[in-house]
């Protein structure tokens, strides 16, 4: 991996080009107080911005730790070559028209080879990319506005988007931003890896990763394994749908698995909070700036109106975090700060009997945090300045930051809108240590996301092959495949006849399966008959069948409940394996989880407890459990033929599988595939 800390940390930044983009790449250094020397490099001018002027990059007076490159894009290819030919620490290319969305054979796309070819190994961002702006030292490779300000310690952002990564820096949220980096194009240099880098510097506490499209899966593994080594949060805000994920729709697990439920299974496998919002993803690490992860997603509100109380319980209701009930600590304390009147419940009204009481608010809110609690909410949201008198809401100001000191606890003031937190204040509570929440929603969302647990130690992803025009492979054949990686099946026999599938059947026994074989969709075709009775019933129906190919199977009774376990091959992601509610109505019921393989056993733990058919696996209102461990066997089966048999494979479904109180046994099996 190229070191790109010349790059984001230099001493001298070298501005390549001439016109008002480089003009304000020095102008922007100069009002930030850059310390280093800065070397406007032109071939006709001779000042820019003040400074003086160097013809050609060959006349600097050493190699420039950072260049911003503000030229066409041939010239970009040229400018780069001499860079690293003169040992540069890096470089921004500015210029757009290379790959970009062309096709692979287009000029753009030669010329980004070219430009590959011209950095060898000096690292650069973009093409097509603003560059990063660095609050901590200074240094902006930045051509235009910005909203930021000079920081000692921060989050840093890192975004494909130069337009989103403008407006992240323009926020008044008093979020603390160390570094906001654009990645442009990523011909060499990934979100990922721009991602590590940052992380190395200690002044960075969280990073906030826009992500569009994850690229190098290994670059990501290694991005969340330096997370942990440093101890340090990240989120994303991850955009965009995989239609090749849903390029399979031959099954019911290619829909289930389909849209970007890879690459939500991919973040939770790294341990990445996934927000929805650039505002949930801002309120999100600047919670982390301030405290970091939370020890637990137990939380508490406190305000002075029954509305704002229940409607942060409404908020919370269906998120993952808890208004744990009052202990008695929490209520003796309150009942001698408010009184009597005052009704004790977590969220907590405590009227406005104390306003304008510092002193006696101090003590409520001080009263309300405990030990137990990861996070106590102050909800206060402040008038209009231009239209009202806020004076009145100074004591919940110096009440909080009061309550912070005297508790120790984690404390966050926030505001039922975003707006009616002003900034100014948003800023005093900050430094205070005291987290300035803006919107209750948000705020909500930004406790589960930091409450989520530290990453734990997963294997390396099986990375997806590929891609090939698969063939469908008979159901008989596909069950003895995964049947020799551990998977349990019913007793069944082929036959290519009504009369063979008869004398199929009174060898087997009664009941059985009839099934026809080479259709995918056998219930949905009249492809399937269960519980027959007789051999002249299978004949029968056989001769019904739109095939000529037919397969009979033991009838497995007893179940407690049906499962599907599929595998669809996700080009972007890996290889997603999803869990759901089986049977025939696997879609009506969409109750279905997912994640990457290999899998940890609390992977498919947790995806297993998030069905709502899992009080059905449980036992329910009496009934038998069914046996976990044989899910679990089976799960593990169809992981182990996938881990095995990658290449060439893109789907493969159990459904459903039959969960006894005793075993779980697949009776369908469909397996698309490239031999």
């Amino acid at each position: 991996m190229r070191d790109l800390s010349r790059l984001f940390r230099p001493k001298t930044i070298a501005v390549i080009g001439g016109g008002a983009w480089c003009r304000l790449v020095i102008e922007q250094c100069r009002k930030m107080g850059f310390a280093g020397e800065i070397w406007p490099v032109h071939p006709k001018a001779e000042e820019m911005a003040g400074l003086p002027v160097y013809a050609h990059i060959e006349d600097l007076p050493e190699a420039p730790d950072a260049s911003f490159i503000g030229v066409n894009r041939f010239i970009t290819i040229e400018a780069v070559r001499l860079l690293s030919e003169r040992g540069a620490g890096g470089a921004v290319c500015f210029a757009s028209g290379f790959r970009e969305a062309q096709a692979e054979d287009a000029e753009g796309a030669d010329l980004q080879e070219q430009l590959l070819d011209a950095a060898g190994d000096m690292p650069f961002l973009g093409p097509n990319c603003y560059g990063f702006v660095n609050y901590l030292d200074g240094a902006l490779l930045w051509p235009d506005q910005h909203g930021g300000h000079a920081t000692d310690k921060g989050v840093a952002i890192v975004t494909q988007s130069s337009n989103i990564a403008i407006n992240m820096t323009m926020q008044k949220r008093a979020v603390p931003v160390a570094y906001v980096v654009t990645a442009g194009n990523q011909a060499q240099s990934g979100v990922a890896h721009i991602g590590q880098a940052l992380l190395d510097d200690p002044r960075v506490t969280a990073l906030g990763l826009h992500i569009e499209g994850f690229g190098d899966l290994r670059a990501f593994e290694d991005l969340a394994a330096k997370a942990r080594a440093v101890g340090k949060p990240i989120v994303a805000l991850k955009v965009g749908k995989s239609d090749q994920a849903q390029a399979a729709t031959v099954s019911h697990t290619a829909s289930l698995a389909g849209g970007d439920a890879g690459a939500g299974a991919l973040l939770s496998r790294l341990g990445i909070p996934r927000l929805n919002s650039i505002p949930e993803f801002m309120e999100t690490l600047k919670l982390l700036h301030v405290v970091g992860r939370l020890p637990s997603n137990r939380i508490a509100s406190i305000s002075c109106s029954g509305g704002e109380a229940s409607l942060a319980a409404d908020t919370a209701h269906g998120r993952g975090v808890v208004f744990p009930e009052l202990n008695d600590r929490q209520k003796t304390n309150l009942r001698e700060a408010l009184g009597p009147m005052v009704a004790l419940a977590n969220p907590l009204d405590y009227h406005t009997y104390i306003w304008r009481d510092t002193e006696a608010m101090t003590k409520a809110w001080a009263a309300m945090m405990d030990p137990d609690l990861a996070l106590t909410m102050m909800v206060v949201d402040f008038p209009r300045a231009d239209r009202c008198d806020a004076d009145d809401w100074e004591c919940t100001v110096q009440a909080a930051i009061a309550a912070k000191q005297q508790t120790g606890a984690n404390v966050a003031m926030v505001a039922t809108l975003p707006e009616l937190l002003p900034e100014d204040v948003a800023e005093r509570l900050l430094a205070a240590g005291v987290v300035p929440l803006m919107g209750l929603s948000e705020a909500i969302v930004a406790c589960e996301a930091a409450a989520q647990p530290a990453p734990e130690d997963v294997p390396p992803l099986c990375l997806p092959t590929e891609t090939v025009s698969p063939e469908l492979v008979p159901e008989a054949e596909a069950k003895h495949r995964l049947g020799w990686h551990g998977l349990r099946l019913p007793n069944f026999k082929r036959a290519n006849s009504s009369g063979a599938a008869r004398a199929a059947a009174v060898d087997l026994g009664f009941p059985v399966v009839l099934k026809g074989e080479g259709i995918a969709h056998k219930t949905e075709a009249g492809a399937v008959a269960l519980n027959l009775m007789s051999g002249r019933e299978v004949s029968d129906l056989a001769a019904a069948m739109p095939t000529e190919h037919f397969l009979i199977e033991e009838m497995v009774t007893g179940a407690v409940a049906e499962l599907l376990i599929g595998v669809v091959k996700d080009p972007a992601h890996g290889f997603v394996m999803t869990v759901a509610a089986g049977g025939t109505l696997t879609e009506v019921m969409e109750d279905s989880a997912s994640f990457l393989l290999p899998a940890t056993d609390s992977m498919i733990d947790n995806a297993l407890n998030s069905l709502r058919v899992a009080k059905l696996l449980d036992g329910y209102r009496g009934a038998p459990a069914a046996d976990r461990a044989a899910i679990l066997r089976a799960i593990r089966a169809v992981e182990a033929y996938v881990l095995a048999k990658a290449e060439g494979l893109e789907e493969i479904e159990i459904n459903p599988l039959l969960c006894t109180p005793t075993d779980a046994v697949a009776a369908d099996a469909l397996m698309r595939r490239k031999d």
